[in-house]
């Protein structure tokens, strides 16, 4: 799916109708299949981005175009078809604690069912199978019918995504997905998420408190500050001044991020600001 962005701007979901946008004059063009990460400090904007892409959120000003269509021009039903083809991993996955994990996965191919194959889902589960081999990829099979709220907060994190790789969306859109993660289980999870993108051809935008993580699994990176545009650049062209850069304003100063050490330095570029 290819987005187009042009001077949007938005509130945070939780923000009061009078207070000002978290998101300001954002402009980006991002092609279809294609695979960025947005990084920045807490409050830059990062969540409302992401619930804007969703059709979540409606702009406050500026346009966005999914695929050459304004959700927001659509009729409603329409609109609801298009967020059928939209998925959103929110950083809390809102898994029903009594469900079994089979059912929240298989959970990420409802927009495509009818409602009699959604409501039989819930009693006779189809696809278990397809769910297992979802699961596996996170390293959860042996998970496959317990209970959410046995899980630990890290492995509801990993059946978000699950759920995400059963979705079939065109648009795979993930925030903070490693919070509850160790450093092995968070690379594996964005190895696995972005590979699966790949697979399926479907654009992913994922928001990472990890830098490290980000340069080293996405080929684009976009640095958002104060809900503004700081830098839109290839990974091979984040250096630490401009980590240091985009984090100054951070409540507990300390050093810029560091980039993964197997990596190649890359060339100091001047910071390109919009």
């Amino acid at each position: 799916m290819k987005l187009s962005l042009h001077a949007l701007s938005g509130r945070h979901p939780a923000a009061s109708p009078g207070a000002c946008p978290a998101l300001k004059r954002l402009s980006l063009e991002v092609e279809a299949g294609e695979q960025l990460a947005v990084i920045g400090p807490s409050g830059a904007g990062k969540t409302t981005l992401l619930q804007l892409l969703a059709c979540a959120l409606k702009p406050d000003a500026g346009t966005l175009l999914l695929d050459g269509q304004n959700p927001w021009q659509l009729p409603t039903r329409r609109l609801q078809q298009l967020r059928g083809t939209l998925f959103l991993a929110p950083q809390v996955p809102p898994l029903p604690p009594r469900q079994r994990v089979v059912t929240s996965v298989l959970a990420g191919r409802l927009p495509q069912q009818g409602l009699w194959s959604s409501l039989r889902s819930l009693v006779y589960p189809t696809g278990i199978a397809q769910a297992d081999a979802a699961l596996a990829r996170f390293d959860l099979s042996d998970k496959l019918f317990a209970r959410v709220d046995r899980l630990s907060g890290g492995e509801r994190q990993r059946v978000g995504l699950a759920r995400a790789l059963l979705s079939r969306s065109r648009l795979l859109l993930v925030d903070e997905p490693l919070s509850a993660l160790d450093p092995a289980r968070a690379a594996q999870a964005v190895a696995t998420l972005t590979a699966a993108g790949r697979e399926s051809g479907a654009t992913v935008v994922a928001t990472l408190h990890d830098v490290p993580m980000a340069v080293q699994h996405f080929p684009r990176i976009v640095g958002l500050r104060e809900g503004q545009l700081v830098f839109d650049l290839p990974a091979w062209r984040i250096t630490p001044d401009l980590l240091q850069d985009l984090y100054a304003q951070e409540a507990q100063p300390g050093p810029a991020p560091a980039l993964p050490l197997d990596e190649p330095q890359p060339r100091a570029v001047p910071m390109n600001c919009r």
